[in-house]
């Protein structure tokens, strides 16, 4: 499982691209956090209207259905900048320098190829259920309250191209740590050590007193 990692700024190109990237990333986190919050408030709102005036919130599930995809996806690029992605690293944390970048580079490019095929497929059917010549530009619709799907659907190719540009970041990153034999490349996750961590929390707590 991954540990705590930071991600190193220098004035190239690269970490140009990764700061202008992690803006559009932080927003996507920001979108699935507030997703997440607004489910809790309409559970306890529909709880309450059951209990004190026998009618639940109509359309609930319908709600749950559009809210999930921002809740699924719309942070993973920004866990994937910062390598806090839930990952098995038990066999890359044994490895160091160039060993280190040709897995990660490697990974990192089958993940690309994944996602981009992934991209593809989710565009192709978000636009199979978009058509403007109906009422809502939707082909379908939630069961109970008719939500229009597509918006819903839209978020799939949309994280997912986020995550194809951050992973072009990675390989960029990784195969000029590669060639190069960086030790501390900028754009891509390295992870700290114990007392790196520890370093980087009481720095934290300085700057917040």
């Amino acid at each position: 499982m991954a540990g705590s990692a930071a991600v190193l700024e220098d004035s190239s190109l690269l970490s140009k691209l990764d700061r202008m990237l992690l803006p559009l990333e932080r927003f996507g986190a920001l979108l699935s956090g507030l997703a997440v919050f607004s489910l809790m408030f309409l559970a306890a709102y529909s709880v309450t209207a059951r209990k004190f005036f026998g009618s639940p919130l109509l359309g609930y599930v319908d709600y749950i259905e559009a809210a999930m995809p921002i809740i699924a996806i719309m942070g993973v690029s920004y866990v994937q900048r910062d390598g806090s992605h839930i990952r098995m690293d038990m066999l890359v944390s044994k490895l160091k320098g160039r060993a280190l970048w040709f897995f990660e580079l490697v990974s990192v490019l089958l993940m690309l190829l994944l996602v981009v095929a992934l991209t593809s497929g989710a565009w192709d059917h978000f636009d199979r259920s978009f058509d403007c010549a109906r009422p809502w530009c939707s082909r379908d619709s939630s069961i109970d309250i008719s939500l229009p799907i597509w918006p819903s659907k839209l978020v799939v190719p949309v994280a997912f191209g986020i995550l194809a540009l951050r992973l072009v970041l990675q390989v960029w990153g990784y195969g000029r740590a590669l060639v190069l034999g960086l030790e501390n490349p900028v754009a891509v996750p390295l992870t700290l050590t114990i007392a790196e961590q520890a370093m980087a929390e009481a720095k934290a707590l300085e700057g917040a007193d």
